[in-house]
């Protein structure tokens, strides 16, 4: 890495910028989002829809998927131009992707599709169960969401990254054999190590260590293995192997899964007012359904920075044992170093961007700890 770059001016003020953009359009995406979803059932339009489809289609279980395709096509008609922007126009004008237009569409295909069809399944489960258990259902649909996001965790590694990324064996033996010794070093079990082809989406950096079970593996971006040492992969992994031993992974889900509880449990105290401004009857409404992607955003917009605050605090101490399993203090600064100039990323945000966007302590902040551990 050359220093001159990350600390010229020029290259500062670039980093700014994006950032800034970054964090604007995130929160044009939310705000949007909302009004669309507000107009859509103020001018009666989520109504005139469910109405229609219901008159026209006999079998309930088909309504919903019809309600939800129609109503996700509407959406993402509206939004396109703001998502071309922010996930294609924005990257490739600051270098940070050389994807084609027709390559990024594809994904948006894929992606919508995986989207829908998990949609249809929670809001399939949602209205059966709603209709079963009309005093309970809140705890019922918590229970089922949590068991299928856990279902879902499984299924990443094994069918969803393949449908956008080409996927191997890590052929780099060395690195491979390095990693699984330091995976037996932790005693944390995995299937294999890959990689996947990451630069033709972004030139962006990245390592993961994903799955369930006999299904856990590492998984390496090509864009990080071609340019960094065998000691920054190393403490990269060491960190993502420390969420593991911590059990770091249990109590996001553990918070989360009370999140999901609170939230359903509060929709199902306070929806009654809540559809009467809308001249609704109850939420086994199919014209309902915006309703409850409002509560869900609006939950999401409250918690976002108390779980990013107990997501710094978690990847800090990943960062602290990392560092105490490997030794490894100047590689795990040089690779922050690196992943700061590939990435564009904001090293010292000002306080009120760390609290509402930052789920990973700044890098900055990460250096300085990785210091003062030594």
């Amino acid at each position: 890495m050359n220093p001159e770059i990350k600390d010229s001016e020029e290259f500062l003020k670039k980093v700014k910028r994006y950032s800034n953009i970054k964090y604007t359009l995130s929160l044009i995406d939310t705000a949007y989002l909302l009004l669309i979803l507000f107009l859509f059932l103020g001018l009666n339009f989520s109504k005139i829809l469910a109405e229609n489809i219901t008159k026209s289609v006999p079998n309930h279980f088909i309504i919903i998927p019809l309600y939800i395709l129609i109503a996700c096509l509407i959406y993402y008609s509206l939004s396109f131009p703001l998502n071309l922007y922010r996930t294609f126009i924005l990257e490739h004008k600051f270098c940070l992707t050389n994807q084609k237009i027709i390559d990024w569409f594809l994904d948006q295909v894929k992606a919508g599709a995986i989207f829908y069809l998990i949609l249809v399944i929670l809001f399939e489960a949602f209205y059966y169960i709603f209709r079963q258990n009309p005093g309970t259902w809140w705890l019922i649909v918590s229970i089922f969401w949590i068991f299928f996001s856990l279902i879902l965790a499984k299924l990443v590694p094994i069918i969803i990254i393949p449908l956008f990324f080409k996927y191997k064996k890590l052929s780099d033996e060395t690195l491979r054999q390095r990693i699984i010794n330091l995976a037996d070093r932790v005693k944390v079990k995995i299937l294999d190590v890959f990689e996947i082809d990451f630069s033709s989406k972004t030139l962006k950096a990245n390592a993961a260590f994903v799955g369930w079970g006999r299904s856990r593996r590492v998984i390496l971006a090509d864009t990080l293995k071609d340019r960094y040492s065998y000691d920054e992969i190393e403490v990269i992994l060491a960190h993502e192997f420390a969420h593991y031993k911590l059990r770091h992974l249990l109590k996001l889900i553990f918070i989360n899964s009370s999140v999901m509880v609170l939230s359903f449990y509060f929709i199902f105290k306070t929806s009654g007012y809540a559809l009467k401004l809308f001249g609704l009857s109850s939420l086994s409404d199919i014209a309902a359904l915006p309703l409850i992607l409002i509560y869900f955003v609006i939950f999401g917009i409250i918690m976002q920075p108390f779980e990013n605050y107990i997501s710094r605090r978690l990847e800090r101490n990943a960062d602290i044992l990392a560092l105490k399993v490997t030794g490894l203090k100047e590689a795990f600064i040089s690779m922050l170093e690196k992943l700061s100039l590939q990435n564009l990323a904001d090293r010292n945000p000002k306080p009120l961007i760390k609290f509402f966007f930052f789920d990973h302590p700044p890098i900055d902040e990460r250096i300085a700890m990785a210091r003062e551990e030594a």
